[in-house]
Protein backbone atom coordinates (compact mmCIF):
# COMPACT_ATOMS: atom_id res chain seq x y z
CA UNK A 1 0.00 0.00 0.00
CA UNK A 2 1.15 3.76 -0.89
CA UNK A 3 1.47 6.24 2.24
CA UNK A 4 0.39 9.69 1.70
CA UNK A 5 2.22 11.71 3.94
CA UNK A 6 1.18 15.48 4.15
CA UNK A 7 3.59 17.77 2.39
CA UNK A 8 3.94 19.92 5.04
CA UNK A 9 4.79 16.97 7.80
CA UNK A 10 7.59 16.00 4.86
CA UNK A 11 9.03 19.68 4.86
CA UNK A 12 9.92 19.28 8.60
CA UNK A 13 10.66 15.34 8.76
CA UNK A 14 13.85 15.03 10.18
CA UNK A 15 15.59 11.60 11.42
CA UNK A 16 15.39 11.43 15.46
CA UNK A 17 19.16 10.28 15.61
CA UNK A 18 21.25 12.78 13.36
CA UNK A 19 18.53 15.31 12.63
CA UNK A 20 19.83 14.99 9.00
CA UNK A 21 17.02 14.82 6.16
CA UNK A 22 14.74 11.93 5.09
CA UNK A 23 13.94 10.98 1.63
CA UNK A 24 10.54 9.62 1.19
CA UNK A 25 9.77 6.55 -0.99
CA UNK A 26 6.16 6.51 -0.95
CA UNK A 27 5.15 3.27 -2.82
CA UNK A 28 7.21 1.23 -0.10
CA UNK A 29 5.92 3.07 2.78
CA UNK A 30 9.47 3.79 3.76
CA UNK A 31 11.39 6.74 5.37
CA UNK A 32 15.23 6.64 4.30
CA UNK A 33 18.65 8.37 5.89
CA UNK A 34 21.25 7.11 3.52
CA UNK A 35 23.58 8.59 5.76
CA UNK A 36 22.57 6.02 8.78
CA UNK A 37 21.56 3.37 5.91
CA UNK A 38 18.76 3.99 8.26
CA UNK A 39 14.57 3.25 7.48
CA UNK A 40 11.76 4.33 9.19
CA UNK A 41 8.26 2.70 8.07
CA UNK A 42 5.18 4.54 7.55
CA UNK A 43 2.31 2.55 8.89
CA UNK A 44 -1.34 3.82 7.50
CA UNK A 45 0.28 7.22 6.47
CA UNK A 46 1.38 7.80 9.74
CA UNK A 47 5.82 7.44 10.08
CA UNK A 48 7.22 5.83 12.81
CA UNK A 49 10.21 7.95 13.67
CA UNK A 50 11.36 5.66 16.78
CA UNK A 51 15.22 4.51 16.14
CA UNK A 52 14.59 1.17 17.97
CA UNK A 53 12.09 0.56 15.26
CA UNK A 54 13.96 1.40 12.40
CA UNK A 55 16.03 -0.97 10.11
CA UNK A 56 19.02 -0.98 8.91
CA UNK A 57 19.88 -1.62 5.40
CA UNK A 58 22.35 -3.69 3.87
CA UNK A 59 24.72 -2.29 1.14
CA UNK A 60 23.10 -3.67 -1.48
CA UNK A 61 19.40 -2.11 -0.37
CA UNK A 62 21.33 0.73 -0.01
CA UNK A 63 22.75 1.30 -3.47
CA UNK A 64 19.03 -0.10 -4.87
CA UNK A 65 17.37 3.15 -3.07
CA UNK A 66 20.05 5.53 -3.87
CA UNK A 67 19.80 4.53 -7.27
CA UNK A 68 15.68 5.19 -6.88
CA UNK A 69 16.05 8.60 -5.29
CA UNK A 70 18.46 9.50 -7.80
CA UNK A 71 16.50 8.29 -11.00
CA UNK A 72 13.20 9.42 -9.93
CA UNK A 73 14.07 12.91 -8.75
CA UNK A 74 13.10 12.21 -4.84
CA UNK A 75 13.49 14.99 -2.87
CA UNK A 76 14.49 15.43 0.99
CA UNK A 77 12.35 16.28 3.48
CA UNK A 78 14.12 19.35 3.61
CA UNK A 79 17.96 20.77 2.66
CA UNK A 80 20.37 20.47 5.23
CA UNK A 81 22.23 23.42 6.18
Amino acid sequence: MTSVLDPRLLEILACPDDKGPLWFVADEDRLYNPRLKRSYDVRDGIPVMLVDEATTVSDAEHQRLMARISAENIAPTFAAE
